[in-house]
């Protein structure tokens, strides 16, 4: 028999709060993707074609690049949290959910890193 109260039996053994620093990151790359996904879409309906010389040279000019692979790797970030969430509440047993996990990881920075790539790529090759 324990003389310990309930509250005190399970204080320190559980992840309490560490949900939050997820769900604002969460937040936080959301709020980011608004104004940075209005400004692609806004950006590549303005030009007045869309053939490849004319979107590989807007890719090229000025601060896209940046704000292209800005937001490739906010979107990727964004999926890779959202998707682990879901894996995490909703896949029951250990393994299966380990693998999700890793294969959410790993898609997500597999996407991230060659999408940078594409746009390091294209932007760089209009320098040289």
């Amino acid at each position: 028999m324990s003389l310990r109260s309930p509250l005190s039996r399970v204080l320190n053994h559980g992840t309490a709060r560490s949900g939050v620093s997820h769900w604002r990151s969460q937040r936080v790359s959301a709020t980011a993707l608004v104004p940075l996904s209005a400004w692609v879409v806004i950006s590549l309906l303005a030009l007045p074609t869309r053939n490849y010389a004319l979107v590989s040279a807007w890719i090229a000019s000025g601060l896209h690049p940046v704000l292209l692979a800005l937001t490739i790797l906010l979107a990727a970030w964004h999926a890779w949290l959202g998707l682990a969430v879901v894996i995490e509440d909703y896949v029951e047993q250990s393994l299966p959910k380990l693998l999700l996990l890793l294969l959410n990881a790993f898609a997500n920075g597999l996407l991230a890193a060659s999408g940078v790539y594409a746009v390091l790529r294209i932007a760089l090759r209009s320098v040289a």
